[in-house]
């Protein structure tokens, strides 16, 4: 059926999002939007008949296995508890300084965050297991919600990212570079974030009062890191290392994790059938959902690619012509309003159809844009009215914390986050220098 494209896009388009609005799972929403895509625009029943082995060419693709494996190795130390070894030592650590336990949780989240790989279960576990001893000290919301949330976050660009793998994988770009890409930008979110504690801290003491304890001294300060978090950082050595020194492609680095995974948390004693067999049945349910979202997302491109809408929206944005910054600048904006109604694997796949061409188009550089496209995620999980860790907040705060109060304390960290995602608009180079080493 010919159609203008932006009728084609708003149906398409409009469709998904619309559903998505409705509350039908991402999965559904798209489904419905490439059913009625192939319909209208591939001849009707032999449209349809083509979904299937769309869908199948899709999900098949070696380059899927790191999800699953890194996955698999996060759900490995959550499962066996190892994972959460390292609050304690980092806390043992950093006795004295101003705000402790809002670093501690910036800290503890990193390796958290670093190992597992997930958003939410970082916010959720910290939520968890610091926030009530935090308030009860008297620590101000903003600095015990804000940190806790923000470095929930820094899991999509700390390796191994699984969000990133899946939109390395669905953009055919490579893994490898992406993964390294997020290494010094997730650096650099930490150090401000420590800043920000440290320096409030130093200016208004009350917001996170001193309280006396025995500080350990010496040996028994610098044992618990050795003994409980330098473990754990093999694990970040093994993928990460393995990758930049070209040992392992990633789906073979990913499988080397799961290794050192299991390796660590039996020599903790940690590892047991159960704690296994736990992990590989989070582990098959987590990589379903992915795999019809992969599905999904990569008919849907084609539908929109054969019904003239994305080459339409590509001669629009040729007809403004806009540079490589101000374009970034544009479609990262795009994100961020989205990001205040829409989860972040729905938002790859509404915007990755069109941003990916309109890149190329531009000459500018893909992992650059992909990056740029995780902080930008990043900063939406924090986003008011909906921002999804504020709501898993509110799910592990105690019951007198007010959603306004959580919002409050979110803001700041998203400032640092934006900063952040300036400096690489700007900088290009702080991004991909480290993938660079590798050429």
């Amino acid at each position: 059926m010919v159609m203008e494209w932006y009728w084609a896009l708003a149906m398409l388009l409009g469709g998904a999002v619309g559903l998505l609005l409705l509350g039908l799972p991402v999965v559904f929403a798209f489904f419905a939007a490439n059913l009625a895509g192939a319909w209208f625009f591939m001849r009707g029943e032999v449209g349809l008949s083509l979904i299937p082995i769309e869908y199948a060419l899709s999900i098949a693709q070696f380059s899927l296995v790191p999800v699953a494996l890194f996955i698999l190795m996060g759900e490995i130390l959550f499962q066996t508890g190892v994972a959460f070894r390292s609050i304690n030592a980092i806390d043992k650590l950093i006795s004295g300084v101003p705000g402790r336990l809002s670093i501690v949780s910036i800290a503890g989240g990193s390796v958290f965050s670093s190992l597992s790989g997930s958003t939410i279960a970082n916010t959720a576990v910290l939520g968890n297991l610091l926030l009530p001893d935090m308030l009860k000290r008297g620590y101000h919301p903003t600095l015990a919600l804000g940190p806790i949330m923000a470095v929930g976050g820094i899991a999509m660009l700390i390796p191994p990212s699984s969000l990133a793998v899946l939109l390395a994988s669905l953009a055919e770009r490579s893994i490898t570079d992406l993964l390294l890409a997020g290494v010094i930008p997730g650096v650099l979110m930490l150090v401000l974030f420590v800043l920000y504690v440290v320096v409030r801290c130093k200016l208004n003491p009350s917001l996170a009062p001193r309280f006396d304890e025995v500080r350990p001294t010496g040996w028994a300060r610098w044992k618990p890191l050795f003994v409980d978090v330098m473990p754990l950082f093999t694990i970040f050595a093994v993928v990460v290392g393995s990758i930049f020194f070209r040992i392992a492609a990633p789906e073979e680095a990913a499988a080397l994790g799961c290794i050192a995974a299991v390796a660590v948390s039996a020599a903790y004693r940690r590892l047991t059938w159960a704690s296994l067999k736990e992990a590989l049945r989070e582990t098959a349910k987590i990589n379903v959902m992915l795999l019809f979202i992969i599905a999904g997302s990569m008919t849907f491109a084609q539908v929109l690619q054969i019904s003239g809408a994305t080459s339409g929206v590509l001669e629009l944005i040729s007809s403004i012509s806009f540079n490589q910054f101000t374009a970034m600048a544009v479609m990262m904006l795009l994100l961020l309003f989205l990001g205040c109604f829409l989860d972040q694997i729905s938002m790859i796949l509404l915007t990755l159809p069109f941003f990916l061409p309109i890149a190329d188009s531009l000459g500018m550089n893909s992992t650059w844009l992909m990056v740029m496209m995780l902080i930008a995620m990043e900063i939406s999980l924090l986003t008011p009215p909906f921002g999804l860790l504020l709501f898993v907040m509110k799910g592990v705060a105690p019951s007198d914390i007010r959603i306004t109060q959580i919002y409050r304390a979110a803001i700041p960290f998203i400032l640092l986050e934006l900063s952040v995602m300036a400096l690489l608009i700007a900088f290009p180079i702080v991004a991909l220098w480290l993938p660079g080493l590798l050429r």
